[in-house]
């Protein structure tokens, strides 16, 4: 029995000494039916949709009530919220769901992994996907994004429905402003933890997409392989292509505690590069690396660093440092 049944039926089975068996008062059937409403919106940020607030009784005259009495504010055509303040994130990420389509849109993309834990990515607009047969209307705030297919297994239940991260990553990439924001995003949801590098590369093979799907399976990649996902072959056909002579891999170095091995350098010129892949900047990979080219520059080598994902990115910048280390002029 639902709390509101309760509370009618106890009023009519046991009535005050000396009164008359009747329903309760009028007045006292929308406090409960607020607070009902109330207790709903606890859990979401403060709102409720008008299909959850029917549940308890709340009907299209009860709202309009609480509305003009300035206790309840509309947020659309389908979000109530219990105040009249500023609505807050979990709010409006409900509230996106419910204005596009209650049951048929999941939060995606950078709103997916913002409600996962995502931290340091700033996007004040809600992202949705719905499936690209659905027809929806704009939403201010929202951005609606439409797939060609959902990937078995990806929605999440409990809380606001929501993407499963890897896929949402993936996606977020997909429709990304620039190439560059596209790596930050997939590299943040694996600093993070909020998936895997051979999870992104699984999920860069399934789920379909028109941008950047190179790009994106590569960076995918280099996050899960470091700098072991660029081969030998890759970067000497770079080097080629930069005017450079070829390097030699794994140089051998030796420091305070034995031999130190760098991906590629140029014995002649005594330079080195090391090609930083995302593993390198988790836990106490930075300053163990850190300490490590100190001892090398002190033994009198040159050394230079590239991240993995920067040379992705600007590999025209890359070039432009090693030929002005190496002085070799194009």
């Amino acid at each position: 029995m639902d709390h509101l049944a309760f509370v009618t039926d106890a009023f009519a089975t046991h009535p005050p000494p000396g009164s008359v068996c009747r329903e309760p008062p009028s007045s006292a059937r929308p406090a409960v039916r607020r607070a009902a409403a109330i207790a709903l919106a606890a859990d979401q940020g403060g709102v409720v949709s008008r299909a959850q607030l029917a549940t308890v009784d709340v009907d299209r005259r009860m709202i309009t009530r609480e509305v003009r009495a300035g206790r309840w504010r509309r947020h659309g055509r389908h979000t109530i919220a219990v105040h009249t303040g500023t609505l807050e994130v979990l709010a409006l990420r409900h509230r996106a769901l419910w204005e596009v389509g209650q049951g048929i849109a999941q939060l995606d993309g950078v709103s997916a992994l913002q409600a996962l834990g995502l931290r340091g990515f700033e996007e004040e607009r809600v992202f949705v996907s719905v499936k690209h047969n659905h027809n929806t209307a704009p939403v201010e705030g929202v951005v609606i994004k439409k797939v060609i297919r959902r990937v078995p297994g990806e929605l999440l239940e409990g809380g606001p429905r929501r993407t499963r991260p890897e896929v949402a990553a993936i996606r977020a990439a997909a429709w990304a402003v620039s190439d560059r924001q596209a790596a930050l995003i997939l590299v943040m949801a694996v600093q993070q933890r909020l998936t895997t590098g051979r999870r992104l590369v699984a999920a860069s093979v399934t789920v379909r997409r028109r941008a950047r799907r190179a790009f994106i399976h590569q960076i995918a990649r280099d996050i899960a392989d470091g700098a072991h996902s660029l081969g030998e072959l890759d970067f000497a056909v770079l080097c080629r292509s930069w005017g450079l002579p070829e390097p030699s891999r794994q140089v051998l170095r030796r420091g305070p505690r034995g031999r130190i091995y760098l991906d590629v350098g140029w014995e002649e010129r005594n330079w080195a590069v090391e090609i930083d892949g995302a593993h390198h900047f988790w836990g106490l990979g930075p300053p163990d690396d850190t300490f490590r080219q100190n001892e090398l520059v002190i033994a009198g080598d040159r050394m230079l660093r590239i991240t993995l994902v920067g040379l992705r990115l600007n590999p025209e910048l890359c070039g432009d440092q090693l030929r002005r280390a190496l002085r070799v002029d194009v």
